[in-house]
Order: structure tokens, then sequence, then C-alpha cells
């Protein structure tokens, strides 16, 4: 109440947020945290030049949303508060500790289908593209645009055909950047994963891009997930062209088929590992000339093992 009555004075909402995050250690204030959080991002909105504000403000946000998803609380943000997030970003694009936060907070709020909706509504692709070329020597800053570029991609209701094809070589730029972190990786595979299932990656890039995603299963073998990501990366190139399914098999640092039947085996207990890889062999069988070559790689070998280990899947 007190800073709804005072919008305008800054002070009024910079001391009002310090107030409400001296609370969030409380588990009891839990609640009424998560009710703050349209008064906070009013408050950033309203002043839009103080940047100690900001980063008071987004910070305290951060804490309020980590504990909603602990608690399995989705925040489901309206296209109002999408739109001040992205007035945020806009405002402060040259502040890398302030972008860093906020796109951390952009990354939790798209793992709603609603919220991440409302992010694409506002326009907000360009302006992560734009962070990603500005900052790609940040690792955090390229995790979290990239797993906000995978929520917005996979919306099947997408529209902004154009603007995802343009995501396609900077998130390739953050992979080839980050090709040995592997949670930098994950994300941008996951993110080339979903632009690829919506047909954005031209002719030209499927024996790049493929050779990318090996490279990125050779440098973090050790990375579930990551394996998981690039196969079914991979899957969506070889379903768009035959191109792709013979840049894995005769990939010039060695066979994709060999490396992923080994990194296979480093994971064999893991359901969704199986599953891509299967759905990774099943589009490559889909063309005569590569099926052959699968055959001589014993291929069959490997999907009986995963039958035998996967018997009621």
């Amino acid at each position: 109440d007190f800073m709804q009555a005072s919008w305008e004075i800054e002070e009024v909402q910079a001391k009002g947020i310090q107030l409400l995050a001296s609370f969030v250690k409380d588990k009891s204030a839990f609640p009424c945290l998560l009710k703050c959080t349209e008064v906070i991002l009013h408050a950033m909105k309203t002043h839009t030049d103080s940047l100690e504000l900001h980063v008071e403000g987004c910070t305290l946000l951060l804490e309020i949303l980590s504990q909603a998803l602990e608690q399995g609380v989705m925040m489901a943000l309206d296209e109002c508060v999408a739109s001040c997030l992205l007035h945020t970003v806009r405002k402060h694009s040259e502040n890398e500790e302030l972008l860093s936060s906020l796109c951390t907070l952009l990354m939790m709020v798209s793992a709603s289908e609603v919220a991440a909706e409302n992010l694409r509504k506002v326009g907000i692709i360009p302006d992560l593209l734009s962070i990603l070329r500005r900052f790609l020597h940040n690792d955090k800053i390229c995790c979290s645009c990239c797993a906000v570029l995978w929520s917005l991609a996979v919306s099947e209701n997408n529209r902004d055909q154009a603007v995802l094809e343009s995501a396609v070589p900077v998130t390739s730029a953050v992979l080839q950047k980050h090709l040995q972190n592997g949670v930098v990786a994950e994300s941008a595979c996951s993110a080339l994963w979903a632009l690829s299932l919506q047909g954005c990656v031209a002719d030209s890039d499927y024996e790049p891009m493929a050779a990318l995603l090996l490279d990125a299963l050779r440098m973090n073998p050790e990375r579930a997930v990551l394996l998981k990501n690039g196969c079914l990366a991979l899957a969506s190139l070889v379903r768009l062209s035959e191109t792709a399914a013979l840049a894995i098999l005769l990939d010039s640092k060695g066979s994709g088929i060999e490396l992923i039947k080994d990194e296979y085996h480093l994971h064999f207990d893991e359901p969704g590992v199986a599953e891509a890889l299967c759905l990774l062999m099943n589009e490559m069988a889909q063309y005569d000339e590569v099926m052959l070559d699968m055959r001589s790689q014993k291929v069959e070998k490997l999907l009986s093992e995963i039958k035998l280990q996967f018997p009621f899947s």
C-alpha cells in the first residue's frame, strides 16, 4: 500500500523493495511476497532511469520466483508484465550485470507457456539475439537466452518465422563459443532443436550444424541431457535433409554413429537418452544409402541392446 500510494517517488519505491527483500528468508512470508511481484515490476517500470532500483528489484524477483519454482508454483505473467520486462531490457541493454539477472529472470518466467506466449507477443526475440551478439562471452547470459529461445520457438502457434530464422546463426555462434561448457551447450542444443523443428534452418546450414552438434557431444561425453538434446536436434535436421544424415556418417573427426553409440553406453540407463537416440536412428533409416552404412556400423546390435534395456517402454 505504501509503494502504491507513491509511485512517482523513487526513494519510496527503493525503500519498499529493500524492506520486501528483508522478508525473503522468512518462508512464512512467501505467499505475501508472491502477491508483490507486480508491484515490484511496476516500480521498475515507473523509474526506468534508476539502475540501482532495477538491480535490487530484479534480484528480489529472482528470489521470489526461485522459491515459487521450488514449491511448484508457476508464474504466468501477463502481457503488461512481459512488456515491462522488455522495456527494462532495452533501457539497460549495455549493463552486463543487470542483463545477466534479467535474462535469468526471463528464463524462469518463460517456463510458463502463458508467459512465454506473452514475451513472444511483445517482440522480445530480436532483443535476445542482440544481447547474445553483444555478450557472447558471458556464459550465464548465453545459457539463459538460449533457454528462453527454446521456450518461444517450441510454441505451436509461432508466427515469427523470419525472426526465428535469424536466431539460427546466433545460437550456433553460442554453441561454438561455449562447446566445452556443458550447461551452455545443453541450452544451445535445445534451442537449435526447437529452431530446426520450426524449419528455420537454411539448406546451407545442415552440414555445418550437424558437425557442430557432434562437436558438442564429443566435448561433453559425461552429460546425459546434452546427449539427449543433441540427438533430438540432429534428428530434426535429418528429417529435413539427407545431407544432415550423411554429415553424421562422414564427419571429418570420425563417424558420428560411433560417437553416439559410445556415449549411449555411458548413459544406457537413461530412458530420455535412449528415446532420443532411437528417434535419430529412425530418421536416418528413411534414406536407403544411409541405412546401408548404418548396418555396416552395427546399429542393429545397438538397437537390440536398447530394446532389452527398455522392454516395456
